[in-house]
């Protein structure tokens, strides 16, 4: 199983990271909902905001992204600021430089740094190691930004977050993980169907139940995707086969078939029930067509709320950065 994570260390509020949801403050969370949506008016007016006019973002990507680096990019861009990706091949990384030094030295350079890899110790060290907000753009155990603005989505659709039951259907990854954490920490019910060996992190699960406990919220992880998608007012699911899985993929597909998200587990959510996957989608394997394209479908708006959060992290962590000294 992937390692458990640190605790971040954080100031009151957001702190100097983003790396996973759990150690952020309920109310640091409620205000980027209130923040992206906020945000995603002002996009939608075409009102400027520059609210990070001169600050500079670095992508570092070790994996392939179309959501991740557009949304940062074109978030940074309409703030006023600018982003610049930086393949991990492509830096001196690649021939043996280590974390620390490429961090301090970017530290330097930038502002802020999205991080897309694969190991989550990974996005610790580079935390450790710069000056500057690393924010966690998706590792093998997280994928924080994505569960925040399916938040988003939810919430604007249901109008409540509280008592909100999401189901999860499929390959407990680390879109799952990190959907876990959102719902412990806003009340919320998720229900989590995935066949033995492909279920959720236990380390996650065990901290989210303690959250749990103090935000009312409710976490059930069985082997039943039908169990898990009953009366369900929100029912998700992600791909089978991860970035660094290939070779896994004809016993993947063989395991996870009976827990395709069709109109037959669809029919025991609640009626109104949205359909929510965060992308890319293969169409026939963890989701049909007609699911997937189907009026209850939501996969588009999660993919532009992307823009409007990630623009609300960047405004949080970088709106009230202190002058570089010399």
């Amino acid at each position: 199983m992937p390692r458990r994570p640190h605790r971040s260390s954080s100031r009151a509020g957001l702190g100097k990271d983003f790396l996973e949801l759990l150690s952020i403050p309920v109310a640091e969370l409620t205000g980027l909902l209130r923040l992206a949506a906020q945000l995603k008016v002002k996009q939608r007016r075409g009102v400027s905001h520059p609210l990070l006019q001169g600050r500079m973002l670095g992508l570092l990507f070790q994996k392939p992204s179309t959501r991740t680096r557009v949304s940062f990019e074109a978030g940074m861009n309409q703030l006023g600021g600018q982003a610049m990706v930086l393949p991990m091949g492509d830096i001196q990384l690649s021939r043996g430089e280590s974390v620390a030094d490429t961090a301090h030295v970017l530290s330097r350079y930038l502002d802020a740094i999205v991080l897309r890899t694969f190991d989550h110790a990974i996005a610790e060290e580079w935390a450790r190691e710069a000056s500057i907000p690393v924010i966690n753009g998706l590792t093998d155990l997280n994928h924080p930004c994505q569960a925040l603005s399916d938040l988003l989505t939810i919430q604007e659709k249901k109008r409540r977050l509280k008592g909100i039951k999401i189901a999860y259907v499929g390959d407990g990854n680390n879109v799952t993980n990190s959907l876990i954490e959102a719902a412990a920490k806003m009340g919320m019910t998720i229900a989590v169907g995935c066949p033995p060996g492909y279920q959720p992190d236990r380390g996650i699960v065990d901290r989210a139940r303690e959250e749990a406990r103090q935000t009312g919220a409710v976490i059930e992880i069985g082997a039943d995707p039908f169990v898990a998608v009953k009366d369900a007012d929100v029912v998700y699911t992600d791909v089978w086969i991860s970035m660094g899985q290939e070779r896994e993929q004809a016993k993947r597909l063989k395991i996870l078939a009976p827990y395709q998200l069709n109109t037959r587990l669809l029919k025991c959510a609640k009626p109104d029930a949205l359909v929510m996957h965060c992308l890319p989608a293969h169409r026939g394997e963890e989701i049909s067509a007609e699911v997937l394209d189907g009026p209850q479908s939501v996969v588009f708006d999660q993919a532009e709320n992307r823009l409007h959060m990630q623009k609300a992290i960047l405004v949080r962590l970088l709106g009230k950065k202190p002058a570089r000294s010399t």
